[in-house]
């Protein structure tokens, strides 16, 4: 996301209002994150526009604005912007629009557009050489950095990658249960991630093979007190101890990615998301059962876990193998 600077006091206010509105209803914290950015964006194209006042506001310029977006290029892949993004955004202006009428700061008609179709297709998923590149960066990387001083600050970043790269590829975990996450829900003893906060509020427990268990027990007892060291709950934290963000994630992603050197894997357009369903499709290519994956993954119907057939170039007949070797 873009950081565009508003100049009008009275956007300003009215993206911190809103985002303690969706704070007050409940909403996540991706949510609460992600839905102010793109209200941001538009009230930017509004100021560009020369209205600077909420009561210049109006479906007008709000639909104006959408079909400026429909028309922006994508600058990480050839072609417009995914429905997907288009369609958070039109999650955001509907939002917004019902922030307005309910808190009495403008009536506005219920935005009547439709969003974009769905086609559930996953743009780009990393083969298991990518993968298994991206971890091996992580050990490189602290190979480059083993005579600095900070040799303690590298090691701890390095073994907290690993711990994340764990939880998104083997436990195929969404973005908001990594966030989420907290120390407890790893049973070591049994092998077992346990999902308290899975999308619709639904639970789940997770398998967790050897090697991944070795790199969550190497962060949590190796790296983790270097981050924090008070009584915080969260698996993932920062160096100031709080609860490791989405974005903050997505950033040490990217920036292993980008360290890899590799310019196809560069050049794939690459989510935190990404990571779960390159699991699920590899555990398709080695064999295992649709209705096994649905589990794994926490669907709460087979039609969900059906997009990855369509990542098999050929019928793979291996027997199922879960331990993907990084």
């Amino acid at each position: 996301m873009r950081q565009l600077v508003l100049h009008s006091e009275a956007y300003r206010y009215i993206i911190a209002s809103f985002k303690e509105w969706l704070q007050t209803l409940g909403y996540n914290g991706q949510t609460v994150y992600q839905l102010p950015n793109y209200i941001q964006e538009f009230l930017f194209y509004a100021e560009s526009k020369g209205y600077a006042g909420l009561y210049q506001i109006n479906n007008d310029l709000i639909k104006e604005h959408y079909y400026k977006l429909k028309e922006r290029t994508n600058k990480r892949r050839t072609g417009g912007l995914s429905n997907s993004y288009l369609n958070k955004h039109l999650q955001a202006l509907q939002k917004f629009g019902d922030y307005l009428r309910q808190n009495g700061r403008l009536v506005l008609p219920k935005l009547d557009i439709q969003n974009e179709e769905d086609n559930r297709e996953i743009i780009d998923i990393l083969t298991q050489e990518e993968i298994k590149l991206i971890f091996k960066i992580t050990y490189q990387l602290y190979e480059q950095k083993k005579n600095d001083k900070g040799i303690v600050y590298y090691e701890a970043m390095q073994l907290r990658d690993r711990a994340m790269l764990t939880a998104f590829y083997s436990c195929a975990l969404r973005r908001n249960e990594v966030y989420n996450l907290d120390i407890n829900d790893i049973i070591f003893e049994k092998s077992i991630l346990h999902v308290r906060k899975g999308k619709g509020y639904k639970e789940r427990v997770v398998p967790i093979t050897k090697q991944s268990l070795q790199h969550l027990e190497n962060y949590l007892y190796d790296a983790r007190p270097y981050f924090c060291n008070d009584k915080n709950e969260a698996f993932f934290v920062t160096h100031s101890g709080k609860r490791l963000g989405g974005q903050q994630m997505l950033l040490r992603l990217n920036t292993l990615i980008q360290l890899t050197g590799n310019a196809t894997l560069q050049n794939k357009d690459i989510h935190l998301h990404s990571l779960r369903h390159s699991i699920a499709t590899h555990l398709l290519q080695n064999g295992m059962k649709l209705e096994r994956i649905k589990d794994f993954l926490g669907h709460s119907s087979l039609e969900s876990t059906q997009i990855y057939t369509h990542f098999l170039e050929t019928e793979n007949q291996t027997e199922y193998e879960y331990n993907i070797q990084l």
